[in-house]
């Protein structure tokens, strides 16, 4: 029993000093730094606190391991700025002047023209407004739907009978006189 014990004795012995043993030659040692906190590129902000400017803001930033680049801008709203002015003119009792200003965006025109109050020309208001327009296509609003509608049909009546207004009133002209001294002329 005596040998026995001893044997029990030595193998736990030899155990307890075998893992100690290895512990010792397993441990791992490493630095953890601190110090070094990534860099950050922050968005900033712009402020726009006053209702009444018609503006709005936007800010961006991107960030990579190196650079950081930040940034923010202003955005005019102009359709606001139209609306506004027009509001002013308005209340000073230049009521064709607030509505010109209205004409200007090309939605506006449009919704004029096919309710059948043309947007003022040149101080001309009603009839000799839109005569006005039709003379001078190229200050109407750009973008306008309505009018790209009746330049595209002018043009295909143009086609169709081959004259302009100009040579139709030259041809109707020299018929007449044709017709006044007698000559018989007959025209397609």
């Amino acid at each position: 029993m005596r040998i026995l014990f001893f044997v029990l004795t030595f193998i736990l012995v030899g155990a307890a000093v075998t893992s100690a043993k290895g512990a010792d030659t397993n441990t791992v040692s490493s630095t953890v730094v601190t110090n070094n906190t990534p860099s950050t590129a922050n968005a900033p902000s712009v402020v726009v606190n006053n209702s009444d400017i018609c503006k709005t803001a936007a800010s961006t930033a991107v960030q990579t391991q190196i650079l950081g680049l930040a940034t923010g801008v202003t955005i005019t709203d102009e359709n606001c700025e139209r609306i506004k002015l027009s509001r002013s003119l308005y209340s000073m009792g230049m009521k064709v002047a607030a509505v010109s200003t209205l004409c200007a965006d090309p939605r506006v025109w449009d919704a004029m023209y096919m309710a059948g109050t043309y947007c003022p020309y040149m101080g001309a208001i009603g009839v000799e407004a839109k005569e006005g327009w039709e003379k001078n296509p190229e200050l109407v609003p750009e973008g306008s739907v309505v009018f790209t509608k009746i330049e595209q049909d002018i043009k295909d009546e143009q086609k169709t009978t081959g004259l302009t207004d100009g040579q139709k009133l030259l041809k109707f002209i020299v018929l007449g006189m044709a017709m006044h001294s007698g000559i018989v002329a007959f025209a397609p």
